[in-house]
């Protein structure tokens, strides 16, 4: 009984992992993309995120400021 359930395992595990062994490479990046070469993202713009997520950062820092100030008056 054992034997046969080893023997299927090992029949499983061998039929998955050669489906991984048989993929092809991925295809080659387009010939002009980024500006400084053949760097990865190239040069993204980051500008208007950036700004929303301090904007962000900021209200919640001035939320948990303005708890904190509460409690401490209402004590």
């Amino acid at each position: 009984m054992k034997k046969s359930i080893i023997t299927l395992l090992v029949i499983i595990a061998s039929v998955t992992t050669a489906s991984l062994f048989a993929q092809a490479p991925p295809p080659p990046p387009p010939p002009a993309h980024g500006q400084s070469g053949n760097v990865p993202g190239g040069n993204a713009p980051i500008g208007g995120g950036l700004f929303i997520l301090i904007g962000l950062g900021a209200a919640y820092g001035g939320k948990k400021l303005y708890d904190l100030k509460k409690d401490s008056l209402e004590e």
